[in-house]
């Protein structure tokens, strides 16, 4: 007997919750009061420690997109309210206070974190709420990976993202023995794991790998070792404070004028707490505030200016405001989010009429199966288009794919009906 297993995709996920007037997704939906009755969004980041600065500027941007979306009349007629939380870089901490936001500050949303260990936390018990999470600024690949959870998207790159950046740049013009100043804990290992991947498949060697812990303030110990293994290039992949520790090390004891020093990801944070001489390096920005010709950048760096003491925007301004703006775009009808005003179904019905191929593209979207329809081929039980395009026998007795697939998202957009 083939037990039948549906799990809407993660766009779907974000359809039904906007729909339903943003209840918390869960079975059966629990809609909320409505009317003028506040929204509320809930922020949990590293306010204080090592990554206070990059978190600070996370809050003030999603500060701007609420007081944006109530400028506008909220979202879905509601007002907006951002209620923000200390994670003070400590995974207990972080959990606990996404709990009380959850549980007794009813927000129907989460964004955070900026520390990766602490993001990937805290995605658990937003799971087991079933409250809908953006991850602003933590980057370790398993957030959206191995680890994935269907309520949880994220703004930032991910640490594969970030090695695949510079690997090959370095390699070709800087050097092929690499030595590493690595975080201890999530975010570096995943980015250390993937930038070593890279250098092997390109023939290059490691000289070492110095694991160090969050809030380093000395880092001479490790340094020493560095310049000893005499590598071409020296890796930093630590961040926030301890970025400009190691910096200002690094130029101290001269090390910048025998090893060429880069990294993956630098913020304009860091760099601000640097003195000018110890502005080193090779790295990747993943947002730059000058963009000439994008629409709407001028006016959000105009904006964060006003906030800022006149100072750019950085990645975290529009990592923070980008995740919140997120919540008022996915509640917008379909047209005006600059999609075309989908047809009846009954129109579509009738246009695929006469070709069993069409009535296969109604009924699946874009021509390519989702989370239902793969979880079904997964179990073996249904009738599937072989790679030539030809049908797959099914075995006897199991019905088939695309009745039992629409048969579910009938039920799910049902409900969604009855909530909107």
């Amino acid at each position: 007997m083939t037990t039948f297993c549906y799990r809407p995709d993660r766009r779907t996920i974000l359809k039904g919750t906007a729909a339903a007037g943003l209840a918390q997704i869960a079975a059966p939906f629990i809609i909320q009061a409505r009317g003028e009755t506040p929204l509320r969004i809930g922020m949990v980041d590293p306010l204080t420690g090592v990554y206070a600065a990059p978190a600070q500027n996370e809050v003030t941007g999603a500060k701007l997109a609420v007081e944006r979306m109530n400028a506008k009349g909220g979202i879905l007629g509601r007002p907006v309210e951002l209620l923000v939380e200390d994670s003070a870089n400590d995974v207990g901490t972080g959990v606990q206070k996404t709990r009380k936001l959850i549980e007794r500050d009813q927000v129907t949303f989460l964004i955070g974190d900026v520390n990766s260990g602490i993001a990937q936390a805290i995605a658990q018990v937003t799971n087991e709420k079933k409250v809908l999470h953006i991850v602003s600024g933590g980057h370790t690949d398993t957030i959206t990976g191995k680890d994935c959870k269907w309520n949880v998207y994220r703004v930032c790159n991910t640490t594969r993202m970030e090695a695949n950046s510079v690997s090959d740049l370095l390699f070709n013009k800087y050097g092929k023995k690499w030595h590493f100043i690595t975080p201890d804990y999530a975010f570096g290992h995943t980015l250390q794991t993937a930038v070593d991947a890279n250098l092997k498949r390109l023939g290059g060697t490691v000289t070492g790998n110095e694991l160090t812990p969050l809030g380093t303030a000395d880092f001479s110990a490790y340094l020493i070792k560095a310049r000893a293994a005499n590598p071409d290039v020296l890796i930093l992949l630590v961040q926030g404070s301890d970025m400009i520790n190691c910096l200002k090390q690094i130029v101290q004891f001269g090390i910048n004028k025998q090893i060429h020093v880069a990294g993956t990801q630098q913020e304009l944070e860091s760099l601000e707490g640097l003195p000018p001489e110890a502005r080193i390096g090779i790295w990747m920005f993943e947002w730059y505030w000058k963009q000439a010709g994008v629409p709407h950048i001028a006016e959000f760096v105009a904006e964060i200016r006003k906030r800022n003491g006149g100072k750019v925007p950085t990645a975290r301004h529009w990592f923070g405001y980008t995740s919140a703006m997120t919540f008022a775009l996915v509640a917008k009808p379909r047209e005006d989010r600059g999609f075309p005003q989908a047809r009846p179904r009954a129109e579509r019905l009738r246009a695929a009429a006469g070709s069993q191929a069409a009535a296969q593209q109604v009924l699946l979207p874009q021509g390519r199966p989702s989370a239902d329809d793969l979880c079904l081929r997964r179990r073996g039980g249904v009738e599937r288009q072989g790679r030539s395009g030809g049908s797959v026998p099914r075995r006897p007795g199991r019905p088939r794919r695309q009745d039992r697939a629409a048969r579910e998202r009938h039920r799910l957009h049902a409900a969604v009906a009855r909530l909107s």
